[in-house]
């Protein structure tokens, strides 16, 4: 593989939907390339699909590459903008003998297609216009590359190896439609020649395109860049990751309350490795990034080791930057009234994060002590908050009157002097104390919950859930 000089690779989405995982994969596979071998990253929104392609979807390929931190050199590049480029080479091809008007219409070509099968025969086009000395009156032509039809197209791909295809299975494919626009096949090949890609790395369901591409940049005057196509990625069922597998857009994540660095620490692992290493830093993973380790095999998504990695960055993360985010969510939600104090928000967050996979998760530990009025889980309150707790709620709400400071330690000991005078078990006081608080019956630890949660919100939601008993 030839990385010495000149790195240059792109990332090329169409912009007619969200940017789904095998995309971001693809996306981050290129960015870690470029950064590793000191190259350059381009970004490129491939929208000649006038039909499909949006702003819409260009903002959230945009967005999306932006919060998974996929900075680009050159860039964002719009096919659009470039039509004249694609006529300039469409001519030249036309001119050098090697590409040819098409005057037939779609119900003609599928006329001539059914028949070819009939007999038996490949359902390429027959060359019917090529042989045409003069225009064919009131229709507008569409442009078709003249493909060799002789010998074999090797495409020698740095994951796969050599992959040979038999040239009198290609076709003479259409590179520009009737209304003037140029088709991936031919807009692609334009696009890397001008902006001198040296290296051409996407999934593997465009293997099939490839010989095609490699004839036009030979036909045009070009050595081809090196190619590595990477292997798709599946879903537990070993199909096709989709929407039935759960969450596969780059927006889904963000909704459901994940870092962008778990998802980038997955998508790297996805299909490739570096020894038993699971988990990176974007640096760790600039650092050993290589091509020669991509998996040839299909990569199966798995949802709980995503989960799990996404736990430990929350872990890891700066409880400011958490602070911010979850508040953000909440903010969302409607709920903050007013705005917290940031340094008691913080200590909130902190005590969280050993529970929360995500910051969703996070969000929804943090709304009992945000909320004024919180609503008990009825199944809690049959259970726990019963007729003989009553007592035990109101003398623990006036034993925490008089604490100064209203600090773990001093609460604790408020609750092991009561337990041990009735001769109970600190769960008959504290499981009803975190269903008073809470609403349910999971909590961080019901110390660090009393503490953080505050003296006066504590005391009025434990007289309030004795009186509701």
């Amino acid at each position: 593989m030839s990385t010495a000089n000149n790195v240059r690779v792109r990332f090329a989405p169409s912009p007619t939907g969200a940017l789904h995982i095998g995309g971001v994969r693809t996306a981050l596979f290129n960015w870690l390339f470029a950064r590793h071998y000191h190259g350059k990253f381009i970004l490129r929104i491939e929208d000649t699909d006038q039909t499909r392609s949006t702003g819409e979807s260009i903002k959230i390929i945009v967005d999306g590459m932006k919060w998974l931190g996929l900075d680009w050199d050159e860039g964002p590049f719009r096919q659009t903008a470039r039509m004249d480029i694609y006529r300039a080479y469409i001519d030249r091809l036309i001119k050098g003998g090697k590409a040819y008007y098409c005057y037939c219409t779609p119900d003609e070509l599928e006329i001539r297609r059914k028949e070819a099968l009939k007999a038996g025969k490949p359902p390429k086009y027959d060359r019917k216009c090529r042989a045409l000395s003069a225009p064919v009156p009131g229709r507008i032509p569409a442009v078709r590359f003249l493909s060799t039809d002789e010998g074999q197209t090797i495409v020698r791909d740095l994951i796969r190896g050599a992959v040979t295809f038999e040239n009198q299975q290609l076709d003479d494919l259409i590179i520009q439609r009737s209304d003037g626009f140029p088709t991936y096949n031919f807009a692609v090949v334009v696009d890397d020649v001008t902006m001198k890609i040296s290296h051409v790395i996407r999934g593997d369901d465009h293997l099939n395109n490839t010989p095609r591409q490699i004839q036009l940049y030979q036909a045009l005057g070009y050595d081809p860049p090196e190619f590595a196509h990477l292997p798709m990625i599946l879903g537990a069922d070993k199909t096709k990751l989709s929407k039935r597998h759960g969450a596969t857009a780059v927006t889904e994540y963000i909704d459901l309350g994940y870092l962008p660095e778990a998802l980038v620490n997955y998508l790297a692992r996805l299909g490739w490795s570096h020894g038993d290493q699971e988990i990176f830093s974007s640096q760790e993973l600039i650092e050993n990034f290589s091509l020669d380790t991509v998996g040839k095999a299909p990569s199966v998504f798995n949802p709980e080791k995503l989960l799990w990695l996404n736990h430990y960055y929350i872990q890891q993360a700066d409880h400011g930057r958490l602070a911010a985010l979850v508040l953000d969510l909440l903010r969302k939600d409607g709920v903050v009234k007013t705005e917290p104090d940031i340094e008691w928000f913080k200590k909130l967050i902190a005590m969280l994060t050993e529970r929360s996979h995500t910051l969703v998760e996070m969000k929804t530990g943090a709304l009992p002590f945000i909320i004024d009025e919180i609503t008990i889980d009825e199944k809690a309150k049959a259970k726990h908050l019963t007729a003989d707790v009553a007592p035990l709620l109101r003398e623990l709400a006036d034993r925490l009157k008089p604490i100064e400071p209203f600090s773990h330690e001093e609460v604790e000991k408020v609750f092991t002097s009561l337990v041990n005078e009735k001769g109970i078990k600190l769960g008959k006081l504290a499981q009803p104390v975190r269903v008073a608080l809470t609403g349910g019956t999971v909590s961080p630890g019901i110390f660090e919950v009393i503490a953080v949660m505050g003296k006066d919100k504590v005391i009025r939601r434990i007289v309030a859930a004795a009186n509701l008993i």
